[in-house]
């Protein structure tokens, strides 16, 4: 029964994303800060809606639809706990692929109107890969319990990339993934009618608009690489962890046009990236020792993303006085 679990969640995806891109955002336009606010908080609204199926599922095993070995099962409120905080801990970590996106945006000067067509078809990429690598990551953890450590280890190091990162600017015009395709089809600086195909002195040629979406997307399955770890420190049931990822990825390209502008009022928040990331490491290496109640997980995410804010908003408030 668990493939129509699963084929019934992919399927409503589908109907998600074609009423999105077929009905409210046919035509290519720039996307207003109203527009991107409303939709941010249709993804959220439904997300949290979804919340009350995952209670209801797990209380009551509905049509027989989850396995009788499942750890939650008759759990609701454990399953709805865990997948709250997998939705959060995704919607926060991806506040950095944000950042990336709109570094993408500016370097190759992609019109406004086009950047929604080309996150459209990113997040439908994600959804594929991350499914996989869900599926694979849930696999391994259940064949080999030093994988908790391997998983906790990646974390604590992406914890220290980040903080040692430098903010530079990038020459994405050499980046591994535009060589690779300039290797088999030219590149064509033209936007005109959002295609990411056009035919030039008579040869077919990607356009500049094709090339962010692979930026994009190969950016993705990189912070896919640290985002779903983590959520496998919460839980690791695969349909939990997959559902909480996807809901908080689908309303991403929504919240990009809402924060694209102003992350950089928020200087605090990779900090509290940085503590999350660590955090949800050392509890992955724990959890054949010592579980960490999820309630306690929740509220020190939701403390750190917190405290990340507020200092970020004194700081700005601080400046402005100052100046």
């Amino acid at each position: 029964m668990q493939i129509f679990l699963w084929g019934g969640f992919l399927l409503l995806v589908v109907i998600f994303l074609a009423i999105d891109l077929g009905v409210f955002n046919k035509k290519a336009h720039s996307v207003s800060a109203k527009e991107a606010l409303t939709w941010t908080g249709v993804w959220v609204a439904l997300a949290l809606a979804f919340g009350a199926f995952v209670y209801y599922l797990y209380e009551t095993n509905w049509m027989k639809l989850l396995p009788q070995d499942n750890e939650l099962l008759g759990d609701g409120k454990g399953a709805l706990l865990n997948y709250y905080t997998g939705y959060l801990i995704e919607k926060s970590l991806s506040l950095d692929n944000i950042f990336v996106m709109a570094m993408v945006f500016s370097f190759f000067r992609i019109p406004t109107k086009y950047q929604h067509d080309i996150l459209f078809w990113g997040i439908l990429g994600a959804v594929v890969f991350r499914g996989i690598m869900i599926l694979a990551g849930a696999a391994l953890i259940e064949q080999f319990y030093w994988m908790n450590y391997v998983f906790g280890l990646l974390l604590l190091y992406s914890a220290v990339q980040m903080a040692l990162a430098k903010e530079e600017e990038s020459d994405l015009m050499q980046n591994p993934v535009v060589r690779f395709i300039h290797r088999f089809y030219p590149i064509s600086q033209s936007t005109e009618g959002g295609k990411f195909f056009v035919v030039e002195n008579g040869k077919k040629a990607v356009t500049i608009l094709f090339v962010a979406l692979m930026i994009i997307e190969t950016t993705d399955i990189l912070f896919a690489i640290d985002s779903i770890p983590a959520i496998f420190a919460i839980t690791t049931d695969p349909f939990l962890v997959f559902t909480s990822n996807i809901f908080a990825i689908l309303g991403l390209r929504s919240l990009y046009f809402v924060l694209a502008d102003f992350m950089d009022r928020f200087r605090y928040l990779k900090i509290s990236l940085i503590f999350i990331l660590a955090f949800v490491g050392v509890k992955i290496m724990l959890a054949h020792h010592y579980h960490i109640p999820t309630v306690v997980s929740l509220s020190m995410i939701i403390g750190m993303l917190t405290v990340g804010i507020a200092a970020s908003v004194v700081a700005n408030r601080n400046q402005k006085k100052t100046n």
